[in-house]
């Protein structure tokens, strides 16, 4: 708990057996429940995070958001929830940095920004950089609203997470949580935040097909937002960005 706010940790996790361990040791104290995610592994992963005290449920279907939504359901009864990568890319040193602007009414989603933090070199692929500034110069577009990061550690407040009904199931989850964010008038910040090299290969940006389907999913979620909504002018709800 954590001024007075129950907070609990979701880990989606693929075959991240070498990392999860460390992750989780991470998780600060204050974190009254760990999720790990497990998204069919075959290393080992679930019952690594179990031995590191973890909860861990099992989510069949491939696909990052299809985990994080099923670690959702374990987060039932807690008042904010933090989306971590198993990758050991994050660190839980740092999560005060998410959880606090919201558990102090000050936001209801904050995203950690590894484009205004400190990137460990070799950590952000050219791929991702150029990815992340092409999503973030559509959003700009389509909406008038900055983001400088779809960065996956990232921390909701439970009840706007519960009103924006997440339903990616795939590469288009950070995406979609964000314009949600706009649509729905959340007030959101960035914080930076570190990022260092995973261990392991990353599933998505460490092999040509995981870059192209997480680009397409990303492109045309937000192509498909547009589609739906207004254009908005971005309020100070919306806006609010540190």
């Amino acid at each position: 708990m954590r001024h007075g706010r129950k907070i609990a940790v979701i880990i989606p996790a693929f075959d991240e057996a070498d990392a999860i361990g460390k992750v989780i040791d991470g998780v600060p104290h204050w974190v009254d429940k760990t999720i790990v995610a497990d998204n069919a592994s075959t290393d080992g992963t679930a019952q690594i995070a179990e031995s590191h005290g973890a909860h861990v449920v099992h989510e069949p279907q491939p696909g990052y958001g299809a985990a994080c939504l099923r670690g959702m359901e374990a987060a039932s009864g807690h008042d904010i929830i933090v989306f971590m990568d198993g990758d050991y890319s994050d660190r839980g040193s740092e999560m005060h940095l998410l959880v606090d602007p919201i558990a102090t009414d000050l936001a209801d989603m904050v995203i950690g920004s590894r484009t205004q933090g400190a990137a460990e070199a070799g950590s952000l692929t050219p791929q991702q950089r150029w990815g992340n500034w092409l999503a973030c110069s559509l959003i700009r577009l389509f909406w008038g609203v900055r983001y400088t990061d779809l960065g996956p550690y990232r921390a909701i407040a439970a009840d706007s997470l519960m009103a924006i009904n997440m339903q990616d199931r795939a590469f288009g989850w950070t995406v979609e949580m964000q314009l949600k964010a706009i649509v729905y008038g959340l007030r959101w910040r960035e914080v930076p935040v570190s990022y260092f090299n995973r261990i392991g290969i990353s599933k998505i940006s460490g092999t040509v097909r995981g870059t192209v389907l997480a680009g397409h999913a990303i492109i045309t979620t937000i192509l498909r937002t547009a589609l739906a909504t207004r254009r908005k002018k971005p309020g100070q709800r919306q806006s609010d960005r540190v």
